[in-house]
């Protein structure tokens, strides 16, 4: 079985600032709920669990039952014969001695990233970062969702790594894997240091996040443009639905989408160079919103527009396929088809260069459909 890397439990008072951290200026109405301490556990990290909000798209569908698929690393699973318990928050620190992650892939678009955090309280049923957690010993389903891994010591590793005679000074892109700016983010400010050790060194970046949280250093990006130049500090909200229900059914934990749009709206009107993800495209399911979703980010200030289409390599299948057979019973079978349909009869493609796009007549559609749109909008 693969080692869980260095961990230690957190500090109470760490999710006591989690907890306080109530301001509407930091965090999105989607989380106004508060981190509830269940009765003191014996295990390596404290447990939370989310209390049910009375108010705020996808409040309830948030909280979620363990369910992981089998881990193809373990030499046995475990099904449970009764109702599963309610999947709990649990933190670990992970003593990671390195920061910075050099890609090597044409199609990805950057050669260095930052992840603060492994593991996304935002539970989206398609992220492709899922079969990581299984290296730790753990499950991608619901352990992916609630068992975050914190490098709290980012800020000062990156740090280390700026100050090297070799670093050239490139760009560094922040959400890589997954969201810098997921909720525990308002609490550990780990995001927001290591774009001040960016700041200082006068180091490029780009963001790609699904949270309203980016707001709140807008202040540090904004030094970043005005020394480096408007396009050294990116930022590119991930969009994938216009439809809101739809978006609460497959990532129930991420801010609604009128809350995108105006995080995208208020750091154009900061002077930040921003831009739309439309990512994933689902065949079958959401890109017929695309002409919506690139001109709604349009008018809210958008420069930029990427995409990306679904990608299910290992358990994110599974995984994807529950979600949308309990939440979307009646579209499943069709988007399932449509997927195949696009993958040359496959579910997945892994292969570099390929892994993004898709083939046949139905993704040349949308192939059409996103290039005329992108044109007539001005991307």
């Amino acid at each position: 079985m693969p080692k869980r890397p260095n961990t230690s439990p957190h500090q109470p008072d760490l999710f006591d600032a989690a907890r306080d951290a109530a301001n509407p200026d930091v965090r999105d109405p989607k989380f106004d709920q508060t981190y509830k301490k269940r009765a003191p556990g014996r295990t390596s990290a404290e447990k939370y669990v989310v209390e049910e909000g009375d108010e705020g798209a996808g409040a309830g569908p948030n909280v979620r039952r363990v369910w992981n698929p089998p881990n193809p690393f373990d030499s046995e699973h475990r099904e449970l014969l009764e109702e599963a318990p309610v999947a709990a928050l649990e933190i670990y620190e992970d003593r990671a001695r390195s920061i910075l992650s050099h890609n090597t892939s044409d199609d990805v678009g950057f050669d260095w990233s930052v992840n603060p955090y492994r593991g996304c309280f935002h539970a989206c049923a398609y992220c492709y970062a899922r079969p990581g957690h299984e290296y730790l010993g753990l499950g991608a389903g619901t352990d992916f969702d609630r068992k975050i891994f914190v490098k709290r010591g980012a800020p000062e590793l990156l740090d280390r790594a700026f100050r090297r005679p070799s670093w050239r000074h490139e760009l560094v892109a922040f959400s890589g894997v997954t969201d810098c700016y997921q909720p525990i983010e308002a609490s550990y400010e780990l995001t927001r240091r290591c774009l001040a050790v960016c700041e200082r060194h006068r180091n490029p970046v780009a963001i790609v996040t699904k949270s309203a949280l980016v707001r709140r250093d807008a202040d540090i990006l904004q030094e970043i443009a005005a020394r480096l130049g408007p396009d050294q500090a990116h930022v590119s909200i991930t969009i994938p639905f216009t439809d809101e229900s739809m978006a609460r059914k497959i990532e129930p934990g991420t801010p609604s989408i009128r809350r995108r749009f105006e995080t995208m709206e208020i750091l154009a009107r900061a002077g930040l160079s921003v831009g739309i993800m439309v990512a994933p495209i689902i065949p079958g399911l959401n890109d017929a919103q695309i002409p919506e979703l690139l001109r709604r980010a349009k008018e809210a200030g958008a420069v930029r527009a990427g995409r990306i289409l679904l990608r299910l390599p290992g358990s994110v299948r599974p995984v994807f396929l529950q979600r949308l057979r309990e939440e979307l019973p009646l579209r499943a079978g069709r988007v399932e088809e449509r997927i195949r349909e696009v993958r040359g009869g496959k579910m997945s493609e892994w292969r570099i260069g390929k892994r993004h796009v898709g083939k046949g007549t139905y993704w040349k559609a949308i192939d059409q459909m996103w290039k005329k749109n992108c044109e007539r909008w001005g991307y």
